[in-house]
């Protein structure tokens, strides 16, 4: 029977998900329940935003505290916890600036604009494309669809935005193919989350950071999902061993709370003067005291290096059944953004999962994908190997 919240949602709200067919509504560390009192083991962890855990007793304190000072003002004046972010966040990067707005969509909305602004300004009126990659994925307004190489997506919605180029992820030779003198920005993730959970090979990003020197072109890298200890580090770049030009972060910076960050150098800071862009709720005092909270917790509380550890774990125990199961054809990912390729549709297993108490996702068709929270332990990772296991045996190869 379908629940009531389900009804109304079916009736009132635009179709542009497909949902499983639950009504959560509640939350505690990794672990949600539905309005039935089922329970679930979270491994989606509202698509790797929930990195310290649903209904974080430390992200709830900041909240009532900062709730009960001040909510929203405008950006037309100073706050403290907007400015004790930026500190923080440039105290942990390469960048020297931050702003701050409301989703990773927005983050990168906002570097595009400045990689143009900064290179027609330095350059010229001629420079100003950019160079994205296949299966890449930036958002869905206008110019990140534009800059998204997933052709599903865009399917409905042109003309895009003007000079966009895609070429192979992991292609050192197309990327510099595909440069001329237009070009301003190469932009990707270092790891592409709904691109199928794809790690670059060896020297690939070092290889593409040469290729921006070598044409004085900016990089820029999205870590909207794998950024804030997704991978074991608080930046996915920092195993690569390379420092972008701009970086956009969103996802797990606010656990939840709708924020994005977009920093850069000093330099490139200085094309985005007063009235170049703008913001009305980005950076808010409440959302941004939530977002202290959060990094606070990453950086001092050993939660990075648990993604880490417990990423190695969990691959080690998916590699298990990799080797039990001739249906799994890969492994993929780093820390606890992790992918098993499969040699079919995996959404009838994401339903099975469901069903016996977890809730995982399934990216490209074939990928299931696991974005635990980063509090994830090794008890609830082997149960989610143990049913998994049990859902393989009965898989007819």
């Amino acid at each position: 029977m379908i629940s009531n919240t389900i009804s109304k949602a079916d009736t009132f709200m635009f179709n542009t998900y497909k949902r499983l067919p639950i009504t959560l509504v509640k939350g505690d560390g990794c672990r949600v329940w539905d309005e039935k009192g089922n329970e679930y083991i979270d491994f989606v962890g509202g698509i790797a935003v929930c990195a310290l855990g649903h209904n974080s007793p430390i992200v709830s304190k900041a909240l009532c505290e900062q709730s009960k000072k001040l909510v929203h003002v405008s950006n037309l004046f100073y706050t403290q916890p907007q400015a004790e972010l930026a500190q923080i966040l440039v105290e942990n990067s390469f960048a020297d600036r931050v702003f701050f707005c409301n989703s990773g969509a927005e983050a990168n909305e906002a570097a595009i604009k400045l990689a143009r602004r900064y290179s027609k300004e330095k350059f010229g009126p001629e420079r100003y494309a950019i160079i994205t990659m296949e299966n890449s994925f930036h958002g869905r307004t206008m110019a990140t669809l534009s800059a998204t190489g997933q052709e599903k997506i865009r399917i409905g919605f042109e003309p895009f935005l003007e000079d966009f180029r895609y070429v192979p992820f992991n292609d050192l030779d197309k990327l510099y193919a595909a440069i001329d003198r237009s070009v301003c920005a190469i932009m990707l993730e270092p790891i592409q989350g709904e691109g199928g959970v794809v790690v670059p090979d060896g020297d690939y990003l070092k290889g593409v950071k040469e290729i921006c020197k070598k044409h004085e072109l900016l990089l820029i890298l999205d870590e909207v999902q794998t950024g804030m200890g997704r991978t074991g580090r608080l930046f996915s770049c920092q195993h690569f061993g390379i420092i972008p030009d701009i970086m956009t972060l969103a996802k797990a910076l606010g656990n939840g709370l709708p924020i994005g960050a977009m920093l850069a150098t000093e330099e490139l800071a200085d094309a985005f003067g007063p009235g170049s862009h703008a913001t009305t709720f980005g950076g808010s005092p409440l959302i941004t005291a939530g977002a202290i909270a959060v990094v606070k917790s990453l950086l001092n509380d050993g939660w990075i290096e648990n993604a880490r550890t417990m990423g190695d774990y969990f691959k080690n125990q998916l590699t298990y059944l990799q080797q039990k199961y001739p249906a799994i054809r890969d492994i993929r990912g780093l820390g606890l953004i992790l992918g098993l390729l499969l040699d079919r549709d995996g959404a009838d297993i994401v339903s099975a999962c469901m069903k016996k108490g977890f809730l995982i996702n399934c990216v490209q068709g074939k990928i299931l994908r696991f974005v635990p929270p980063l509090i994830i332990s090794k008890k609830e990772i082997d149960l989610l190997i143990n049913c998994l296991d049990e859902i393989f045996q009965g898989i007819k190869i």
